[in-house]
């Protein structure tokens, strides 16, 4: 008898598509596991500096004043962040530990994008100091910058970020100023009749993994709209439009039915939305021999996502009460965040034999809500085999959480082939670290030790 295989040819044909990998960038995925342990995230530098020159050659190849700017909440490992820089990427932040962060790897002040609804008097202070591009997201933030700009003796450029309807996704309405209500116009005036403040640019972010490229369309109508009515209205100067991101990567979102290569724009459909609208609204500022504003671009997920892999384990089979197949995994919701509104795609990392049932996937934590996916057809695996979540580049080395089990080494393909450690597993000693034991706590029992036997 000639054994079922996954993905092999059968009487109806083949599948079309390979449902196996067992490398990355040429690297094996089994001397990757030999050398670094499971679980672990993998990287690949060759797919990170392809998705940035893809990005950046959709936008000015349609507009002639285009800059990208990495969002460093999207993915803030060093070496992730050091790769768009040296690409050409700004830095995008929205908190004082991203800012820090920005700073430590070498990037100017003038070379970052500070927004978010929270920054504090102190690094407010250190960002004016250091001519970072400052975005005001609220009334307070801007008497409390003016306040520090009179403290510093000078004028600090600011942009405003703008909160609008686009009627294609739902209105974020929790940051920034309004447009419809005139509270964005408001602000305008605000800073326009400040000794410590000037307007310099606009920005925006309407959603995240934003589908309908019309969306982004609305988006620049009406900054373009809101732009040209200030200038008229205050006589201010706007120098940028900042879109920020939102743009969705080749992933399975849950809900979502069709494949992601049939639902997700490309770059290319993004760029078209925005610049045909921007080019429109800005040609009269050609006539008048101004430049046209630059156009900005935040994106994270799209550049990153389909750039990380995390390789996992499987520690043991399972049979549940209806029926169904489980594996449990030795990487869990703890790492892999995204995995509660993702469907990401499994994969093993050589043929399997054996017919494919449909197949719960669970992690190793200690709570019913660790499952990686709830449904996928897998043949059987047995314990010690891995398999592939992908794309999971986005998010999950931001929002992963040392509960239960420790987090993993993380390392990156170079362009070159060779394999390099980006981030080292934790252990004991580093997560206790920040710990302070108090002396009448040093020590665990006293006399009454209780004891099992």
């Amino acid at each position: 008898m000639t054994p079922f295989r996954m993905g092999g040819i059968n009487k109806f044909g083949g599948t079309g598509k390979a449902v196996w990998r067992g490398e990355i960038d040429g690297v094996t995925i089994s001397d990757l596991l030999a050398a670094w342990g499971s679980p672990l995230f993998i990287y690949s530098e060759h797919t990170l500096r392809h998705n940035y020159d893809n990005c950046l050659r959709a936008f000015s190849a349609r507009y002639p004043r285009v800059q990208l700017a990495w969002s460093y909440k999207t993915n803030y490992l060093s070496a992730i962040c050091n790769t768009f820089h040296q690409q050409g990427a700004l830095a995008e932040v929205v908190s004082g530990f991203e800012y820090e962060k920005a700073r430590s790897l070498g990037v100017p002040g003038d070379s970052i994008i500070f927004n978010g609804p929270y920054k504090s008097r102190e690094i407010l202070r250190q960002a004016i100091a250091d001519n970072a591009c400052l975005h005001l997201d609220n009334l307070d933030e801007l008497f409390m910058l003016e306040e520090l700009a009179q403290e510093a003796g000078r004028k600090v450029a600011v942009g405003i970020r703008l909160n609008f309807d686009t009627g294609y996704t739902e209105p974020w309405s929790r940051f920034g100023f309004n447009v419809e209500s005139g509270q964005a116009m408001d602000a305008v005036w605000r800073i326009q009749s400040s000794r410590q403040l000037r307007l310099r640019g606009l920005h925006s972010h309407i959603g995240t993994f934003v589908l309908e490229t019309k969306a982004y369309a609305a988006q620049a109508k009406l900054m373009c709209e809101f732009m040209r009515l200030a200038e008229e209205k205050t006589e201010c100067r706007i120098d940028y439009l900042d879109f920020g991101g939102g743009f969705a990567s080749m992933n399975s979102l849950q809900g979502v039915y069709l494949p992601p290569d049939q639902v997700v724009p490309s770059l290319d459909q993004y760029a078209d939305a925005i610049c045909d609208v921007v080019l429109e609204m800005t040609h009269e500022r050609e006539a008048q021999g101004l430049a046209r504003p630059l156009l900005i671009i935040e994106s994270g997920r799209a550049l990153v996502d389909d750039a990380g892999t995390l390789a996992a384990t499987v520690v043991a089979n399972k049979r549940l009460p209806d029926g169904r197949r489980a594996l449990v995994m030795d990487a869990g919701v703890n790492l892999l965040f995204t995995a509660y509104w993702y469907n990401h795609a499994v994969t093993p990392t050589a043929p399997l034999e054996g017919k494919p049932e449909e197949t719960v996937i669970y992690g190793p934590l200690c709570m019913n809500i660790d499952v990686l996916r709830s449904q996928v057809m897998l043949p059987p695996l047995n314990v010690g085999e891995p398999l592939l979540f992908h794309p999971v580049g986005a998010y999950n080395n931001t929002q992963w959480q040392q509960f239960i089990e420790y987090r993993p080494n993380v390392v990156m393909i170079a362009a070159d082939g060779s394999t390099h450690l980006i981030r080292r597993k934790e252990d004991l000693a580093s997560v206790t670290a920040q710990e302070e034991l108090p002396p009448h706590l040093a020590v665990a029992f006293g006399k009454n030790r209780p004891r099992l036997s």
